[in-house]
């Protein structure tokens, strides 16, 4: 069974799940696969969570409190939300492996540091065996590369990050990686009665736009 996991670095809900990654990679290949968060939201007309003062201040209250639960170090950066295209691209340009992922995640999320620009990166960069972060960034085929993930995830129907794609099926959320394993457990899970009415639902209203 194959899985894509769409993030971008700018969530911390992402780097909160790429920790119970582990015990699903044991289970499933799961390929990472980064992606503009910001582009997800314009193409589906939402706003993030950063983007509304009171869902901010629960988000990162939220954020907080399950780092805490898990016993995951974490330590936000100078400013969130902030430019992630730079570290998206570094992510890419180094291959973008589950180590590449590993480093620039605690760059940002256990070390606490900023990452909009090449200067910025040079600690993973080096890390990851990229003396020279700027060039790396700079390749069109790095920045061809984000926007056909970005474009794929799009099409999928992803519309936030963390989201976790087997097939059709779309697991959005830290707090559905429950969710994920349970499925996973009993891929049937889904068929019951009670599910497939959901997919049929009618909308009694509109918000008018």
């Amino acid at each position: 069974m194959q899985a894509r996991w769409y993030f971008d670095f700018v969530s911390p809900f992402s780097y909160l799940q790429l920790a119970r990654l582990g015990t699903l990679r044991a289970r499933l290949a799961i390929e990472p696969v980064p992606i503009v968060f910001g582009a997800v939201l314009k193409a589906n007309g939402t706003l993030g969570p950063a983007e509304i003062a009171s869902k901010r201040a629960f988000t990162y209250r939220f954020v907080q409190w399950q780092a805490e639960r898990a016993g995951l170090p974490l330590a936000f950066p100078p400013a969130h939300p902030f430019n992630p295209l730079a570290a998206l691209r570094l992510c890419i340009a180094a291959g973008g492996g589950w180590d590449a992922v590993a480093s620039i995640f605690d760059h940002f999320w256990k070390h606490g540091r900023a990452g909009e620009t090449a200067a910025q990166l040079a600690v993973p960069g080096r890390t990851l065996g990229i003396a020279d972060v700027g060039a790396a960034i700079a390749d069109p085929a790095v920045k061809a590369a984000l926007r056909a993930n970005t474009d794929e995830a799009i099409a999928a129907g992803v519309y936030g990050v963390p989201t976790v794609r087997i097939g059709d099926t779309l697991f959005w959320g830290n707090d559905a990686t429950p969710m994920l394993e349970d499925w996973l457990a009993r891929p049937q899970r889904f068929d019951a009665e009670a599910y497939r009415r959901l997919a049929a639902l009618p909308v009694g209203t509109e918000r008018p736009r």
